[in-house]
């Protein structure tokens, strides 16, 4: 796939904001600090789309860029940020579980894991979430390049070792670096064999 437009289109918490033209959505998500933004710049070829900061927990809107004239991207809040406080992991916890229960339009939620930890309960368990509620979701692991390819295969082992227990086959999982470019064209091209399979 090749990305020609890449714009920014809304911000907002509440879904019944977000666009109405039933274009398809790929959203993404992932713990606080995943490199969700950088990722999303990495996949567009467009350096400053997303706001990338240093700082966990930066995300804290739905944004949708429209992709070609064609699909979106959204951007969704990072989960499980401990220094937000109660309140405010709640308050995200709603922007999030209100977009997922009501948007049509989302036709696959990338989950982001940082590939170099071992498998963290606050993943596992929003992945398990995904499957008993029907939603169509592909794991991205991120920031390869930061750990070597034998720590990488055994980081994943664990996740899919894990998984596996509740799971009978694991979705479609990508590796990817935003430094280094790696795996933006097995992402874009799984987004383009699902909208040419359904629009």
């Amino acid at each position: 796939m090749i990305i020609k437009t890449a714009e920014f289109v809304i911000s907002n918490t509440n879904p019944a904001l977000c666009p109405q033209d039933g274009l398809p959505e790929y959203a993404f998500i992932g713990r606080s600090n995943v490199g969700k933004s950088s990722l999303i710049n990495m996949l567009t070829a467009r350096k400053g789309l997303a706001m990338t900061s240093s700082t966990p927990g930066k995300t804290q809107l739905i944004n949708h860029f429209i992709i070609n004239d064609e699909w979106y991207i959204v951007d969704l809040p990072g989960y499980g940020y401990a220094q937000r406080g109660k309140a405010g992991r709640e308050k995200i916890s709603l922007i999030i579980e209100s977009y997922l229960a009501v948007r049509t339009a989302l036709t696959c939620l990338f989950v982001l894991i940082d590939s170099r930890h071992e498998p963290q309960r606050n993943d596992t368990e929003f992945i398990n979430r995904l499957g008993e509620t029907g939603i169509p979701f592909a794991i991205i692991f991120t920031k390869t390049d930061k750990l070597s390819q034998s720590r990488l295969k055994e980081n994943i082992e664990r996740y899919s070792a894990q998984l596996l227990e509740t799971w009978e086959e694991l979705p479609h999982v990508f590796c990817t670096s935003s430094e280094k470019k790696t795996g933006r064209d097995e992402v874009l091209n799984y987004i383009e064999t699902i909208n040419r399979a359904n629009y």
